[in-house]
């Protein structure tokens, strides 16, 4: 058994500079449970410090989370800061291309600033408990009603407490060099809220990370804050000019700052 480990202990290295697959899947294994073990780490400092379920919770789990980019060899670089420096609630949306999207949502998250995310995510171990003990919002996605009722709440408690969500309006990881027409559930919950919508663009991951070709190299993200687009004197009515809105001013972000062309393969349908 010794001298499996060894055996082990050498070939692992081996791999690593001679494998892109096994570096994909060394990346992604290591990756997940690094995460389940931070979360691990991080639940009872959350429990201690809030008592529960807090929003606050959030400023502890950015703290233990920013260094996983670097043993992941990525690096953000970061424009638009300003935009962010907003009083009170705000919407802010972006592109969803991978569970890496995490990694920037933390590099650039603000106070008082939490998620929505699918429901599926509450059931993944400690990585569910943490995120629920910092306010993030569940949402079932396949029953439309639940979620449209969530997504109330969610508007009523962002003007109680004074907090601000981060939501993908794709609605699901896409990696196809554009983006997905957007739901629009982000769109009724500012309007309902009357609060500002603050879009954020991550730049293109196809240069380092390739899912069906199982790549996962170095790389560099560029993540762009986009300025504010109001919201206040919209009704339900103004939702579909409102995505459509955010949703060409992203895109055309998100083909600059990847390096794109114009044309791409995306849909602009909604």
């Amino acid at each position: 058994m010794d001298a499996l480990w060894v055996v082990l202990a050498m070939l692992v290295p081996v791999l690593l500079c001679t494998s892109s697959t096994f570096v994909f899947y060394f990346k992604k294994c290591f990756y997940m449970a690094w995460m389940m073990i931070l979360a691990a780490i991080t639940i009872p400092i959350c429990v201690l410090k809030s008592g529960g379920r807090d929003v606050e919770n959030m400023r502890i789990i950015r703290f233990m989370v920013r260094h996983v980019k670097y043993l992941l060899g990525l690096r953000f670089e970061v424009s638009g800061w300003q935009h962010f420096q907003l009083e009170g609630p705000y919407v802010i949306i972006s592109n969803h291309q991978s569970s890496l999207d995490v990694l920037g949502l933390i590099e650039v998250l603000p106070d008082r600033c939490t998620s929505i995310a699918k429901k599926e995510l509450m059931y993944a171990g400690t990585v569910g408990l943490v995120c629920w003990l910092g306010g993030v919002v569940f949402i079932n996605r396949k029953k439309t009603d639940t979620a449209k009722s969530v997504m109330g709440e969610a508007a009523k408690t962002m003007l109680d407490e004074q907090i601000r969500l981060w939501i993908f309006p794709e609605g699901t990881r896409n990696q196809k060099g554009d983006l997905l027409p957007f739901k629009k559930g982000a769109f009724h919950l500012a309007v309902q809220a009357q609060v500002p919508i603050i879009p954020v663009v991550f730049s293109s991951y196809n240069n380092f990370y390739l899912r069906k070709e199982k790549q996962f190299n170095s790389g560099t993200i560029k993540l762009k804050i986009l300025p504010k687009i109001e919201t206040k004197g919209l009704s339900s009515d103004d939702v579909s000019a409102l995505s459509e809105k955010c949703y060409q001013v992203m895109r055309s972000a998100f083909i600059e700052i990847s390096g794109m062309t114009g044309d791409s393969n995306g849909s602009t349908g909604h």
